[in-house]
Formats: C-alpha cells, structure tokens, sequence
C-alpha cells in the first residue's frame, strides 16, 4: 500500500498534471489518501512526484 499525500498545490500545473491529482484522489495541499501498489498509480505519481510525498505502508 502506499500513502500519498499532496504537498504542494496545483496552481501553475498544466491540466495533464492536475487531472492525475484529481484521479488520485487528492483535492486540497495536505490531504492524503492510500492505494494498492501498482503501474499505473506508480505511473501517475511519477508525473506529479514534484507535488507529491509518498510513503510505503
């Protein structure tokens, strides 16, 4: 599992980028949410790892 939070906001992203935030699951700086470790989230998170900590759980 992975534990992924949104530390940085979305303003100046371009809309590819805050479309995966979105389909992560993240709204808001701060916020958090887990998902199965898999491709395709390890694929979303490598396209916005510079607004985003994640965490192995």
């Amino acid at each position: 599992m992975l534990k992924i939070t949104l530390v940085r906001s979305t303003t100046g992203s371009n809309k590819k980028q805050v479309a995966t935030v979105r389909a992560l699951g993240l709204r808001k700086t701060g916020s958090s949410v887990t998902h199965k470790d898999n491709p395709q989230i390890r694929g979303m998170i490598q396209k916005v790892n510079h607004l985003v900590k994640v965490e192995e759980i």
